[in-house]
């Protein structure tokens, strides 16, 4: 699969400082911020995982380490940035590394327990295509976990401004809100 069109796809520029705070900081906030208080929801371990819009795959070993995924795919429209992925995967157990667009996903119905955005979908043109897809491939229980408006704001202003893009989580009855933790949202879906 070829990358989107330009007005539907721009690379993110590799930036090892950015790379290390998505790692190293970003990371581990997200997974203590919707795991607190006690009784909230935890990012569920040996789940079948999904991370949209992958890249290079950053976060993906991270997944790995920490959550022991009993399926770890990273999707991305990109495939240079899937083969910079591939060549500098060092997590623990395999990956599926897929080219293709999250606006339409290349995945049986009722897929993955947990599905990761790190802001794609304020990036494409269409992002309700994009919801649809993720509400789709989620079991009945699964989480999707993403980015606020405010997450992005602060990692990318210039292209949020430019896009002018509000990803419509509301495309789908199916996705419920479960927890909003500063920067980052969990919603599941309905069984």
């Amino acid at each position: 699969m070829r990358p989107a069109t330009t007005s539907d796809y721009r690379p993110f520029p590799n930036r090892a400082r950015r790379n290390w705070i998505q790692r190293y900081v970003e990371l581990p906030v997200m997974s203590t911020a919707l795991g607190l208080p006690r009784e909230a929801l935890r990012l569920p371990r040996g789940a079948r995982l999904l991370e949209v819009g992958c890249g290079r795959g950053v976060a993906l070993s991270y997944f790995a380490e920490r959550l022991r995924p009993a399926r770890l795919v990273g999707l991305d429209v990109d495939p240079t940035l899937l083969a910079e992925a591939e060549a500098s995967w060092n997590g623990s157990g395999p990956v599926e590394l897929v080219c293709g667009d999250a606006r339409a996903l290349p995945f049986p119905d009722s897929s993955f327990d947990l599905v990761v955005d790190f802001g794609t979908l304020f990036h494409v043109a269409r992002p309700e295509q994009a919801v649809v897809e993720i509400a789709r491939v989620l079991a009945p229980g699964g989480l999707f976990v993403h980015e606020t408006w405010a997450a992005q704001l602060i990692s990318h202003p210039l292209r949020l401004f430019r896009r002018r893009t509000l990803a419509p989580w509301d495309a789908t009855a199916e996705l419920r809100l479960r927890r909003r933790a500063g920067l980052w949202t969990a919603r599941e879906r309905a069984c």
